[in-house]
């Protein structure tokens, strides 16, 4: 299954590279015959010396090993150069030096950075050693100043090596830079080299072409004589094999991706998304299926020594011809919907959509038989005029195919009736058909057939995987809207399957939806490429350092780092929760440790295990802590001020998990809040009060302030109930009643024992309090009601009255006759503009005495 997902990523582009749909410098239309292949004999350029010669011998091994490698490098960096020189004019050989000088010059900073461990010892060590004495100083041990000379003699070596290392990179680099320069001249040339066109070139062309398919006709039959007689086995073996890929991928494919292979004929008007799916996906996985088969094939074909050296290349190109053509087809299919106007993603005609479809299929098939003979012409070494001629008929063709198709009329009726004639193209779209195909058709008449082909073959592949790239994109976009992917066959079935809620579901659909879009770009851009003129070296080597080396100024990333740090990052983060969960449910809970001890454990655990599994996901990530350190610094003054706050509460919170002042569980009171801790953090600490609230307490403001705790040590707390009684009653008699009842409550500690205290004489009561302990302050709310239901239902057996408040009021009925008459002459007063201050001070000096004194049981005024 693994080889089978592997392939199914690959086919695409190894396809397309066998099948040489790119304009490379060996398959070009307007250029020399390529020279016969130089053997692969180097020359070996003089051993240089690395360091330079220095009285001390190689300090080590690993030293000694560095310098062959520099000395290996150089001499192969100077073959490197000769044969690029030699090979300016071929493209397949230069993407080949390209990538040896790739790798060349990864080997030389291997090196050089293999040899910075040795260097940073020996750096620590002459700074431990300190500076040689100086004149009249006292000398030091002899051991000394030997360790030091043969460090700094190492020291010196190393620094010789590491400079060689590095002009030899920046050599590489110039390298690599010549040949990407060298192949982009070559394929500028390519393109823009001009062919006379004449009668004489069309008559040699054709003289030619007769040779050239006599010629084949003898190397085709001899081959197949050969197979027949000598390797029938083989033949059949691989027949075998290639028709087991086939029924495995067909059986595959349509196991697993069956519902997005074919169409629902069931469904009159699909949705927008069951059509998007159906002709991404089909035309998608079909055609990879199909590659996959002419890959494996041609591998079988070749591994058992079936094909010939000259019968490769045209099998190859029959392969990627055969590829070429089928996409198309799909393509076509897929979108245009001849057959199938519901499931049609434009808005053309039945008659329409078939005449255009046709017309793309015409194309490619005459695109691809031009690149099949032009491989067979290679193949065979007729004269390049052949190859010419064949694509100025090429161009032609397909250039007056554009022409005819401008004149359509393709468009959809305006009722909407598939069957009903179309409409002419939008009036653009027309002269845009009709400038390209007579663009292409001056290009290959004036002798640029090169450039012609190449823009024949974007016209039609680079068109067709832009389009499907797009309908991938939107695929994505549709799947990725809210509430859409719970109605597509994937979400019911997810939905079903796992018991996913709504939520859930739309969450699942947004990550589907990012998926696809990676397939259609991971897909699509690398076939773009390729076709551009790119090889697949070109594609490895851009992967390569995409995901291992992205320099952004002086730092270098490395995606596959990164992903390996948030991995590791990320089984730290699950193995310390497993480990807190283990520990807590397994170790303290069987202990039967207090929870608040539990909680610091498990907080001191997850908080270690969360930073050291983010040191190891940042080292794994390439990421350098030095430099972190050095980031930590420069950030420390703004943390002092513009963070303070933050750090404050962080180093009090460490200090509460520490030092545990209180914890979970504990009865605490802080400034207005009082109630349960329930969660310690290291930036706040959470309290929840009697009525359920919770309050989020800064960690400084705990360490600052003051905090009561009534559960710091233990439960055991005092609890009070005060009582009162008149005067008429026998205060020795209500202290017995109190402490009997208390006695008789079995949450109430014995020792130490009840207390009733008289407390004062009040204003119109006797008041005691009844004082008791309980070993559990959370009890105290129970045990307080029970006993003053107690209290009241004894006092009323016994007699003993609890006064209601009294008060006595006094009222001198001549002062509020004074009052009166004062308030009867305001009005004249205030006439007469008299400062009402003066009426103020007069009903100051005449305000009335009034004494409150308490109030009669009947509630009447005394006076």
């Amino acid at each position: 299954m693994r080889l089978t997902h592997w392939l199914l990523r690959t086919v695409l582009l190894l396809s397309l590279a066998v099948a040489g749909l790119h304009l490379d410098g060996r398959s070009a239309f307007a250029q020399a015959p390529q020279p016969a292949a130089e053997p692969q004999t180097q020359t070996q350029a003089a051993p240089t010396q690395a360091a330079p010669a220095a009285e001390a011998p190689l300090a080590n091994g690993a030293l000694d090993q560095a310098l062959k490698d520099i000395d290996k490098a150089k001499n192969e960096l100077a073959s490197l150069q000769d044969r690029v020189k030699q090979n300016a004019d071929n493209d397949d050989a230069l993407v080949e030096l390209a990538g040896k000088a790739d790798e060349l010059g990864r080997g030389v900073i291997a090196t050089s950075v293999s040899l910075r461990p040795r260097f940073d010892q020996i750096k620590n060590r002459l700074a431990e050693l300190g500076e040689p004495p100086k004149d009249g100083q006292p000398p030091e041990a002899q051991i000394v100043t030997d360790e030091r000379n043969a460090l700094t003699s190492e020291r010196s070596q190393i620094n010789a090596v590491t400079g060689d290392a590095e002009n030899l990179s920046i050599a590489i680099t110039k390298l690599s830079n010549e040949i990407t320069t060298t192949r982009r001249q070559l394929f500028a040339d390519t393109l823009l080299r001009r062919t006379d066109i004449s009668i004489s070139v069309l008559d040699d062309a054709g003289s030619a072409f007769l040779h050239e398919v006599d010629q084949f006709s003898q190397a085709l039959s001899s081959w197949i004589t050969f197979v027949w007689k000598f390797k029938r086995f083989p033949l059949f073996a691989a027949i075998f094999l290639s028709l087991g890929t086939a029924l495995i991928l067909l059986s595959g494919s349509y196991r697993v991706f069956g519902q997005y292979l074919r169409r629902n004929e069931s469904v009159e008007q699909p949705s927008y998304i069951s059509r998007l799916a159906f002709a991404f996906w089909s035309t998608l996985i079909r055609t990879a299926a199909l590659d996959v088969l002419l890959v494996t094939s041609f591998i079988f074909l070749d591994g058992f020594n079936v094909l010939r050296p000259d019968i490769t290349p045209v099998i190859a190109a029959l392969f990627g011809s055969i590829g070429l053509v089928y996409f198309v087809g799909r393509f076509v299919n897929a979108v245009f919907a001849p057959n199938d106007p519901p499931w049609r993603l434009v808005r053309l005609s039945n008659l329409g959509a078939r005449s255009v479809g046709y017309c793309l299929i015409a194309m490619a098939v005459v695109n691809a038989l031009d690149y099949l003979f032009g491989t067979v012409s290679e193949a065979m070494g007729s004269p390049l005029v052949v190859t010419v001629v064949r694509s100025l008929f090429a161009a032609l063709i397909i250039g007056l195919i554009l022409i005819a198709v401008s004149f359509g009329k393709p468009m959809l009726a305006k009722n909407g009736d598939p069957d009903a004639p179309g409409r002419h193209w939008p009036r653009g779209m027309g002269i845009l058909l009709r400038v390209f195909g007579a663009g292409l058709i001056l290009t290959a008449l004036s002798g640029y057939v090169g450039l012609a082909r190449f823009i024949a073959t974007q016209l039609i592949i680079t068109s067709a995987i832009i389009v499907t790239t797009y309908i991938g994109l939107l695929l994505g976009k549709a799947i990725s809207r809210q509430d859409n992917f719970g109605d597509t066959l994937l979400g019911r079935f997810l939905e079903t399957r796992f018991k996913l809620g709504p939520v859930a579901i739309d969450q699942v659909g947004l990550v589907v939806g990012l998926l696809i879009y990676a397939v259609a770009l991971l897909t699509g851009i690398p076939l773009i490429l390729l076709l551009w003129g790119f090889h697949v070296q070109d594609l490895q080597l851009l992967a390569y350092r995409l995901f291992t080396e992205v320099r952004l100024g002086g730092i270098s990333i490395s995606l596959v780092g990164i992903f390996t740090g948030i991995l590791l990052f990320a089984g730290g983060y699950l193995a310390t929760r497993w480990v807190q969960k283990w520990l807590d449910s397994n170790v303290m809970a069987r202990s039967h440790v207090d929870l608040g001890v539990r909680n610091s454990v498990k907080t001191g655990i997850g908080y270690l295990g969360v930073g050291v599994a983010a040191i190891f996901g940042v080292s794994a990530a390439g990421i350098d802590l030095s430099n972190l350190a050095l980031v930590a610094s420069a950030l420390s003054v703004g943390i002092g001020f513009g963070l303070q706050n933050i750090v404050s509460n962080f180093v009090s919170g460490l200090i509460l998990l520490v030092e545990r002042p209180f914890k979970v569980g504990d009865h605490v009171v802080s400034g207005t809040a009082e109630g349960i801790v329930k969660r310690i953090s290291v930036r706040a600490t959470e309290i929840e009060t009697f009525r359920k609230q919770s309050i989020i307490v800064p960690n400084s403001e705990l360490i600052n302030g003051l905090v009561g705790n009534w559960t710091h040590r233990n439960k055991l707390g005092r609890s009070e109930i005060p009582v009162s009684v008149s005067y008429e009653a026998d205060p020795r008699k209500v202290m017995d009643i109190l402490l009997e009842l208390a006695a008789a409550v079995p949450l109430i500690l014995r020792n130490p024992e009840p207390h009733v205290e008289f407390l004062r004489f009040g204003p119109y009561s006797l008041d005691f309090e009844l004082r008791f302990f309980l070993a559990d302050m959370g009890d105290g709310l129970a045990v307080r009601n029970d006993l003053r239901i107690e209290i009241l239902r004894r006092f009323k057996a016994e007699g003993i009255e609890i006064p209601l408040p009294q008060s006595d009021l006094t009222i001198h009925r001549q002062a509020n006759a004074e009052v009166e008459k004062a308030l009867v002459e305001k009005p004249a007063r205030s006439e007469a503009a008299e400062p009402e201050a003066e009426i103020d001070e007069a009903e100051e000096e005449e305000q009335p005495v009034r004494q409150l004194r308490g109030k009669t049981a009947d509630g009447k005024l005394k006076g």
